[in-house]
């Protein structure tokens, strides 16, 4: 889901100005207000949470979707839709209160796309594809993948679903954009250090992630210097990569989580995330070195590093956190409660 959030948090920048001065009752856009409020503590927002429910509110077997899968649409309730997408986002064997908080954001992420017009106009609400919307794996997929774990696994999701449902997280009483990512390292990133545009809830915080039990958590790509050129200039035409091989990148500025924010590339400086997509990176969290004549990239993490952790939530539930705990810690300032919208 990490491919067009460039072009929704632009959007979203513009937008926000409109939105600060309409009644929240009223509000059709990304989630803002004009003034955030301070971070609540864990038992703050509960109690808010509890508060705020409303027994009116529209939920998931009442809430139809028009979603896209390749060039057919096709209309399911929402209760089913984030079933697919719960199972497609985060393994089965994470944590209860981790699936629980999955199945909010994914909840979250699709009322905000359909409060901000999504990517699809008039066409479908949101779709299947996970380079442009959320991933989404149909139930008789999912149970062949989980095999002799089908029945406990599509338990566990269903019960994810059920027992938030209608829950969104919320920022100002509005959806906001709930971005995962599968693992940090360490620390989260700001919407800012990644796209173009800063949102108050998309803040850094520490992410608990266990590096010895996340597949791939630190990994290594060779490149040979044609190979390495081609795909730079591919993304970046006007370096100038020539003369010595230590030049082509250097003076990177690294943030808290040791993320590459900007580099020089053959004289260009860029943000880490375009040097990340244009090599294929599992993040921006990298380093270099010449090797042998050619270029060994070292990666920590996977994911652009914005909002929730994959792996950081498994591991604060494993921990003993609930799935209230585990969103107000990743998400900034926000409230966890049914959404009346």
């Amino acid at each position: 889901m990490e491919q067009l959030l460039r072009e929704t948090l632009l959007a979203s920048g513009t937008a926000l100005l409109g939105i600060f001065l309409l009644p929240l009752a009223l509000v059709r856009g990304p989630a803002e207000v004009a003034e955030p409020p301070q971070t609540p503590a864990a038992d703050t927002a509960l109690e808010q949470t509890e508060e705020a429910e409303s027994p009116a509110a529209p939920h998931d077997r009442e809430r139809t979707l028009r979603v896209l899968e390749g060039n057919t649409v096709r209309e399911m309730t929402m209760e089913d839709y984030l079933f697919g997408v719960t199972a497609a986002e985060m393994p089965a064997s994470f944590a209860e209160e981790a699936l629980k908080a999955q199945a909010v954001a994914a909840r979250t992420y699709t009322l905000y796309k359909l409060i901000s017009g999504g990517n699809h106009g008039d066409t479908a609400d949101i779709c299947t594809d996970s380079t442009c919307c959320q991933a989404y794996i149909a139930p008789e997929s999912a149970r062949a993948n989980w095999g002799e774990n089908a029945e406990s696994y599509t338990e566990k999701i269903r019960t994810a679903v059920a027992a938030t449902d209608g829950e969104a997280i919320l920022y100002g009483g509005v959806p906001i954009l709930a971005v995962f990512h599968a693992s940090s390292a360490g620390l989260t990133r700001a919407a800012g250090q990644v796209w173009q545009n800063d949102l108050p809830y998309l803040k850094p915080v520490d992410s608990p992630e266990a590096a010895e039990s996340i597949p791939n958590y630190y990994s290594r790509v060779e490149f040979s210097p044609a190979d390495l050129k081609q795909r730079l200039l591919a993304k970046i035409p006007g370096a100038e990569l020539s003369g010595e091989k230590k030049n082509w990148l250097k003076n990177a500025v690294r943030d808290g989580a040791d993320s590459v924010e900007t580099v020089e590339v053959g004289g260009v400086t860029v943000r880490g995330t375009v040097v990340r997509a244009a090599l294929g990176l599992r993040s921006a969290c990298f380093e270099w070195e010449l090797q042998d004549g050619n270029f060994v990239f070292y990666v920590t993490g996977h994911g652009h590093g914005v909002g929730l952790s994959q792996y950081g939530a498994d591991a604060m539930a494993e921990a003993g956190a609930d799935y209230r705990e585990i969103l107000t810690h990743y998400y900034t300032g926000v409230t966890v409660a049914v959404y009346a919208g």
